[in-house]
Parts: structure tokens; C-alpha cells; sequence
């Protein structure tokens, strides 16, 4: 029986599961740095795939879409701790410390590493509190926070071209990048400003590509891509309605037979 749990209080989240978890899509908004203390997780991106073993630490980039699919250990739980860097509070430290950015990060650039003796303490500090063995007062989650932004700074230097690039993002290929990434079950705000637009910039973009209104053209492409996987890769529904971002089976069920008159087993 599965049997999961999450905490998570000011910018600490903690998470854990005894069996095989799969975790909805998310849109990140802001980095976050993590600790994968037992167990592994899979990440699924636009990039491919990327796999998060036990003992690591992970940066994760603010402003993507992931779909995680989290596993206990052998003999533990799945044990997943991280805290957030938001964009207000990598400001700050960027004006207190002087510090910019002052040249592109690679983006191709792999985020995670083995925690040194810094890491570890630092992860191994925040135990008590994600445990609730002590409260966390609001001005020691904030130096905890900054803690974390000098440990990143101290491991890799160039990391302030990453985290204290505030600049906006540029607009992407609005057809591509939603045909890469239809599946996600995300909110509309979510893909504007994933494509580097404003919800009415976005709106009005996508409308003059594709002749209809996101919302509308979301659930046609799903369900096109049923229809196709359920058809000619002999998919089950049950398989793969989550993987193309309806949130129940019933609702597949009931839009499927709404677009092409017939029931997933009348194929």
C-alpha cells in the first residue's frame, strides 16, 4: 500500500514514499537546490530524462516543466529534502554582495554532483526541523536559504551567472515548444511564461498560429495522440492518459468518446 508525505514550510520541502510514487507535472518556478537521501528520482523534461540517485546533490532551473516518477530504496523509504531559491531572495543577496552576472551559463551544463563534507553538514542540519524536533524561526530559514547560496557559490563560482541572471526570458517558437510539450498538465499562465510571454501576448500568439484557443487545442492534440497510441501502438488508456496530461481516466474517457464517437475499446 503505498503511503507517501510531504512537509513543507517557508522555502524547506520534504518528501517521502514506500513505494513507487509518480509525482503530477509541476511547473518549477524558481531554482532549488536538493538532496536525494535515499531512493531515486526520475525526471522527465524537455531535455530527456535525467536521473537523481541517492547521495546527490541537484540544482534544478527555475522556469521548467518536469514530470518525476519517484522510487524507494531496497531497504529505505524514498527520502527527497530541497530548499528554495526564489527570485526576491537571490536579489537581495546579489545587491547586499554586489554580485551579477556577467556572462551566459552553458545550458547544457549538468546540475548535480556528490555532496562534499559543506553539503552534507548543510542537508544533515535541516533534518531536525523538516522532523519537526525543533521549530525554524522565520530569520534562521531565511540564513539557512542564504547558507545554500554560498555553498553553491563556493562549489562552482560561475553558478552567480546562472542564479543572478534576472534578465526576462526571450520569446521562444511558440509552435515548437507546444508540440514538444502539449502533455504537460500545467496551467495556461504556466506555458506563457514558460514561451516568454504575457498571458495575453501568449493568448493572441497562439491564436493567430494555430486558429484556436489554447485550452481548446490542448485537448484536441491529446487526444489526437490517444487516439494514435491507442490505435496503432495498441496503448492502454489506463496507460497513458496521465502521460498526456488528463488529470482522471473518466474524463479521457468521456472527452475521447465526445471527439471521435466511439469508446477506446470500439478501435
Amino acid at each position: 500500500m503505498e503511503n507517501t508525505s510531504e512537509i513543507i514550510f517557508d522555502k524547506l520541502v520534504y518528501s517521502c514514499a514506500f513505494e513507487s510514487y509518480r509525482g503530477h507535472e509541476e511547473f518549477i518556478p524558481d531554482y532549488f537546490l536538493g538532496f536525494q537521501i535515499s531512493g531515486e528520482t526520475h525526471a522527465f523534461h524537455e531535455q530527456g530524462k535525467t536521473v537523481i540517485k541517492e547521495n546527490t546533490v541537484v540544482l534544478v532551473r527555475k522556469n521548467q516543466l518536469i514530470r518525476t516518477i519517484k522510487y524507494p530504496s531496497a531497504y529505505e523509504k524514498y527520502q527527497f529534502i530541497s530548499i528554495t531559491l526564489d527570485d526576491e531572495t537571490l536579489r537581495q543577496y546579489a545587491t547586499e554582495n554586489r554580485i551579477a552576472a556577467n556572462t551566459p551559463f552553458p545550458g547544457n551544463q549538468r546540475l548535480f554532483f556528490e555532496p562534499d563534507d559543506f553539503f552534507g553538514s548543510y542537508f544533515a542540519s535541516l533534518i531536525p526541523y523538516i522532523n519537526k524536533t525543533k521549530e525554524i524561526p522565520p530569520k534562521l530559514a531565511a540564513l539557512k536559504v542564504k547558507e545554500a547560496i554560498e555553498l553553491l557559490l563556493l562549489s562552482n563560482p560561475d553558478f552567480k551567472n546562472l542564479l543572478f541572471d534576472f534578465s526576462e526570458p526571450h520569446k521562444i517558437d511558440l509552435a515548437e515548444f507546444m508540440n514538444k510539450n502539449y502533455m504537460f498538465n500545467v496551467s495556461v499562465d504556466a506555458f506563457a511564461r514558460l514561451t516568454g510571454r504575457s498571458l495575453s501576448g501568449f493568448k493572441r500568439d497562439f491564436s493567430k498560429i494555430f486558429k484556436m484557443a489554447p485550452k481548446q487545442w490542448l485537448k484536441e492534440k491529446r487526444l489526437k495522440e490517444a487516439y494514435y497510441l491507442i490505435k496503432t501502438q495498441d496503448k492502454k488508456p489506463s496507460d497513458i492518459y496521465l502521460d498526456l496530461g488528463f488529470e482522471n481516466l473518466s474524463h479521457f474517457y468521456s472527452s475521447f468518446k465526445k471527439k471521435f464517437g466511439v469508446t477506446t475499446t470500439e478501435l
